[in-house]
């Protein structure tokens, strides 16, 4: 009988853990303090769309392409050419 239940048990902890999906697309975006926080986790900023080009010269990196982080970070596109904190 202690053997039918502790299967049982693992059975349910495997559903809960692998079968339910985990949203993680309603997660909130990343809030950075400033440019050089942001710049550690995306180096080459992030862009409001992929469409979107840089109107402040050469950049070293690519944008990350991310409405949702770049609207969290609008302030922190000087330029307002649609990228945040590009290099």
């Amino acid at each position: 009988m202690k053997k039918i239940l502790t299967g049982i048990t693992v059975i349910s902890l495997a559903f809960l853990l692998f079968i339910t999906p985990i949203d993680s697309a309603n997660a909130a975006p990343a809030k950075f303090k400033n440019c050089t926080e942001l710049n550690k986790t995306y180096p080459g900023g992030v862009a409001k769309d992929a469409k979107v080009r840089n109107v402040g010269g050469k950049t070293k990196f690519k944008p990350f392409v991310s409405a949702e982080i770049y609207k969290a970070h609008t302030k922190m596109d000087r330029d307002k050419d649609g990228i945040a904190c590009e290099k």
